[in-house]
């Protein structure tokens, strides 16, 4: 029996909320989890969820998007072309604490007598919320209620509002804020090789530090990438009580103490204003003077403006982005309640990790955790990108924009891999390459096909031809380049494009021959470039000019990218009539899953990698996602076999693989196992399906929970620039409705199970396809309804001659 994850949360710890996620007590044995999923982060800033009072704690972390430290990679046995330097992000100063005193005894939560608890994730307001009763030992009734922001609006502010009240009887309190640099790593438990190396050395070294009277500034600088980072904190303190106020700092510490003399029914409340400023150039005065400038524009505003923006920008994004979902009460064992808590605490990670992610990727972690070492791997291309193609396309294009300022190394990076053009590092930060595992690392050429893929798809849904001719094409020159020189034609395969020694999306399958995701993304990638370069030598001879002059490019290139497209290898056996995942697949020994029990998954942590290699198991989807991205390349009746052979040998051992499964089924009418994909895929973190919640969010299957109600269960298609639907709605929901922003026009999406409805919300017209026939929308006129269930589910197109 293959491994199937639990995948529903006990019900008791989360109740259902639709925009909140809720503790209603504190839960030491779910500390890890719970500091990653009430984390906050803007995707510059990120801030674990842990406790104001400093503790407890299991794995804190305060995360700058692209602030890493790095370090050697020592091989027992070096090769050439091997990656030399990793680089790993670095939990930077830590500035949110707060601890409390009354009668002189520390609020510490695993002791204190809270008689009331409640925290909640808001994803409303974009803030993390609590309150508590405690009562002392004395009997004093205290108050504490704080709420803490990342904010969105600012990208380099974050803010506490603390404020404690005591209810029955006077006392001191002494509220002590503090900021303290190079915290002591957690020990791993066991040996898991997606966590984050552990430092031994202290990796941030003192600058600057100095105090004025409650703000205090501390500036420090890595070792070895020469990043720096400013952090500040200032205060200010409402109360009608008296204060005294006591500063004192050291190279990598801060305190602000404030003493009050509380009255009962007196509220005290403390506004912690936080910044961060980062850089690899500028001196330490000058990260300084940053910190206290942006520190001097937020104390200024004040928390409640702070505040103000973060649910403007909130109530937007949710206008843009929400999916609302409406369950059948029937046949759903969820209630319409916790489905939307559910995806919307999904969305609200992808925001967090993207939405101020400029000059930087998205980690495959967000800003939640510091695992996979903060790198940013295809995940963002693939999963997170058609999110925010469809609902914030400016956040895509930075995020392209990105890659394209990466070019140079990973032009680089192709002459060490003897290739010509440009190869993108499999995961990285700073632009090189960071894996030390080849095989299943830089062996993952289709990195550069899945870049190209979603700049192919985020310029047929904005028509931003200005980007693709300026940036883009440069990006497709190089990529091109690189697929024309890694393969050959054949003779063994009647001299076919053959591509060789690649590794798939599935790392259980690596060095392989002809990867059939591999080969069709490179043939997409290899048409789409020539394409473009002939567009922009028709409509902009300037530009094309350019082109060939930075890039050498000879116009006999284009001529040879299309004939290696059109000649591309793509395996297929007779036999079984079904695609190989490559050409031996089939060839090697089924995985005996009836003897593998349920606690040796995932795979990788349990068996040697030849051991995995040398069978026929698959850690996620391939050939299933070659399906879904290309599903024009395959006829309906191939896609139901290929996925009728490969979903039942998927392990599912990468958080990557349940969206996916779930899309296609949907597709082949599978749709209890639709559904079961589905829910895994929405319950990752929420019901920590892959039980590794606590080193950080999978960001990229939080955005595959939008592609799977989108691409799914509404059965939304956008080959070649045109919208196309196929619902598949599940009996357990009533209607699935979404908006999707698309060549400048905002279209709402509202699918039933007898019928579709398609509303124009804003723009000047636009055609789209339900179940292949032609619709027409005009602004200001009613909605479209479309009755669902065409006999033939075609969502392909014609497949190239």
């Amino acid at each position: 029996m293959i491994h199937r994850p639990r995948f529903d949360p006990p019900p008791h710890i989360y109740p259902p909320d639709e925009w909140n996620l809720i503790e209603k007590r504190y839960m030491p044995a779910l500390l890890e989890q719970g500091e990653t999923m009430f984390a906050l982060g803007n995707g510059y800033l990120g801030m674990r969820g842990c406790f104001e009072e400093g503790g407890p704690i299991g794995q804190n972390g305060t995360f700058i998007n692209g602030f890493y430290e790095s370090w050697p990679i020592v091989y027992p046995e070096d090769a050439y072309g091997l990656a030399t330097a990793g680089q790993t992000i670095v939990n930077v100063t830590d500035s949110k604490i707060i601890k409390l005193y009354v009668d002189d005894e520390p609020f510490w939560l695993p002791h204190g007598n809270a008689r009331s608890f409640d925290r909640r994730l808001n994803m409303k307001s974009g803030t993390l919320d609590r309150e508590i009763l405690w009562e002392t030992p004395a009997g004093k009734q205290v108050s504490i209620t704080s709420r803490r922001l990342v904010s969105f609006e600012h990208r380099h502010v974050a803010a506490i509002s603390y404020e404690v009240t005591l209810l029955n009887a006077a006392a001191p309190v002494v509220l002590s804020s503090e900021m303290i640099a190079n915290e002591p790593a957690p020990r791993r438990a066991n040996y898991d090789p997606r966590q984050a190396k552990v430092f031994v050395e202290k990796v941030l070294n003192h600058r600057m530090s100095y105090a004025k009277e409650q703000r205090i500034v501390l500036c420090h600088a890595t070792n070895k990438s020469g990043l720096i980072v400013a952090c500040a904190i200032d205060h200010r303190l409402e109360t009608t009580s008296r204060v005294t106020w006591n500063t004192k700092y050291t190279p990598d510490a801060g305190q602000a103490v404030a003493t009050i003399d509380a009255e009962p029914g007196c509220p005290i409340t403390l506004m912690k204003y936080m910044v961060y400023h980062t850089s690899q150039t500028a001196p330490p005065e000058e990260m300084c003077a940053r910190a206290e400038r942006t520190l001097d524009r937020a104390v200024a505003a004040g928390f409640p403006a702070l505040l103000s923006g973060q649910e403007q920008y909130m109530n937007d994004f949710w206008q843009r982005s929400d999916v609302k979902v409406i369950t059948n009460p029937a046949r759903a064992k969820a209630s319409t309640t916790a489905v939307q808590q559910a995806i919307r605490f999904n969305l609200f990670h992808v925001l967090q990790a993207s939405a101020r992610a400029e000059n930087t990727g998205v980690p495959a972690k967000g800003l939640t955790g510091a695992a996979y070492e903060g790198h940013y791997f295809w995940d963002s291309e693939i999963y997170v990108l058609p999110f925010l193609t469809y609902t914030a396309p400016r956040i895509a294009k930075n995020l392209l924009r990105f890659r394209h300022g990466m070019l140079d190394k990973a032009r680089e990076r192709a002459r060490q891999l003897n290739q010509r053009g440009a190869m993108y590092p499999w995961r990285t930060i700073n632009g090189e390459e960071a894996s030390a595992y080849y095989a299943a690392g830089t062996a993952q050429y289709h990195i550069n096909a899945d870049i190209m893929y979603a700049l192919k798809k985020y310029i047929q849904a904005t028509d931003e031809e200005e980007f693709l001719f300026d940036e883009g094409v440069e990006m497709l020159v190089e990529t091109a380049r690189l697929w024309r020189s890694l393969g050959y034609y054949s003779p063994r395969k009647g001299e076919q494009f053959s591509i060789h020694c690649v590794t798939g999306p599935d790392e259980y399958n690596t060095v392989v021959d002809n990867n059939v995701y591999t080969n069709l993304m490179a043939r997409e990638n290899l048409l789409y470039a020539a394409e473009t370069v002939e567009r922009v030598k028709q409509r902009r001879p300037d530009l094309y000019t350019a082109l060939v002059h930075k890039t050498r490019l000879e116009s006999s290139e284009v001529t040879e990218w299309k004939q290696a497209a059109d000649r591309m290898y793509v395996p297929y056996d007779e036999r079984l009539k079904i695609n190989p995942q490559d050409d031996h697949f089939l060839e090697q020994e089924p995985w005996d899953f009836d003897r593998t029990p349920a606690d040796k998954y995932p795979l990788l942590l349990y068996f040697h990698p030849l051991t995995i290699y040398r069978h026929q198991v698959i850690k996620q989807a391939d050939l299933v996602l070659a399906m879904f991205l290309l599903g024009h390349e395959f006829d309906p009746d191939l896609k139901r076999r290929n996925f009728a052979f490969y979903d039942p040998i998927t392990t599912g051992d990468s958080s990557l693989s349940a969206c996916i499964q779930s899309i296609m089924a949907a597709e082949v009418d599978e749709m209890d196992k639709a559904l079961e994909y589905a829910k895994a895929a929405t319950l990752m973190d929420l019901g920590d399906v892959a039980g590794n919640v606590k080193d950080g969010c999978h960001i990229a299957a939080m955005g595959g929970v939008w592609m799977v109600l989108v691409y799914g269960f509404a059965g939304m298609r956008d080959y070649n620039g045109e919208l196309c639907f196929w619902p598949s709605l599940p009996e357990v929901f009533h209607c699935v409705r979404f908006n999707l922003i698309f060549k400048g026009q905002t279209l709402e999406v509202d699918v039933g199970h007898e019928v579709t409805h398609y509303t124009l919300k804003s723009g000047k017209g636009l055609t789209i396809r339900h179940e292949g026939q032609v619709i027409e929308l005009s602004p200001g006129t009613p909605s479209v309804q479309q009755p669902n269930g065409r006999p033939s589910k075609d969502v392909s197109l014609p497949k190239r001659a």
